[in-house]
């Protein structure tokens, strides 16, 4: 998934976005309000680290900024604010959820991986999906119990369309979505298609999958 992580404190930013870009979020640092609204405004990311004291404003800003535009992104305000009020004004201006500094990475992670799954409409870990077990923590696939070996590439493009199950994800959005800032890549290239037929391949042997949708000239839709 695409993550913005809004941070002032250079060296925090680093750390934070070398430990999620580990365990798979394809991440990207604003230090500013004005370049945090540039990015929400000119690329698709599904979550926001935010921080509240910017050298330019307050987080809240681009809080409501985002919530106004009826933005999607789920929103985790990341701060050493630690007021009752703080919190609550972040909650009601849409915040998904508040954590105080410091932290622990660990916790962040299962906060992020909450979302992630809520996002998804899963309440648990694992999903069961016609025969297949795919573990969203863990980055496994099975079926059967018979583990499918998948690239990391092929695990983030199967679980991006499981998680929004039943909609036509373009490739566009996929590349979004596994490759970060689409102004880096070609809008006209097939490395999509072919990590996509590549992963359903891998998926046919097992199965026939007439859930997985090719929707011509568009993108893919798993149908749950």
């Amino acid at each position: 998934m695409n993550l913005l992580i809004v941070e002032d404190n250079k060296e925090l930013a680093i750390e934070l976005k070398d430990f999620l870009s580990s365990t798979g979020y394809v991440c990207k640092i604003s230090s500013t309000c004005k370049d945090a609204l540039d990015e929400t405004n000119s690329n698709h990311y599904d979550i926001m680290l935010l921080d509240l004291g910017l050298p330019d404003g307050s987080g809240f800003d681009i809080l409501k900024s985002v919530r106004k535009k009826q933005s999607k992104i789920a929103v985790i305000v990341v701060t050493a604010r630690a007021e009752l009020d703080d919190k609550i004004n972040g909650l009601h201006l849409g915040a998904d959820d508040y954590l105080t500094k410091p932290f622990a990475l660990t916790e962040l992670q299962a906060r992020l991986f909450a979302i992630v799954r809520r996002l998804g409409g899963f309440t648990q870990n694992e999903l069961d999906l016609y025969g297949f077990k795919l573990q969203l923590q863990d980055y496994k696939v099975t079926y059967k119990e018979i583990p499918i070996k998948l690239t990391k590439k092929e695990f983030d493009i199967f679980q991006y369309l499981v998680l929004n199950k039943n909609r036509v994800i373009t490739r566009m959005q996929l590349i979004e979505h596994i490759w970060g800032d689409i102004l880096e890549v070609s809008s006209d290239s097939n490395f999509i298609d072919v990590h996509v037929r590549n992963l359903r391949k891998k998926l046919d042997k097992h199965t026939t999958l007439e859930w997985f949708e090719t929707v011509r000239n568009v993108g893919y839709r798993i149908n749950i």
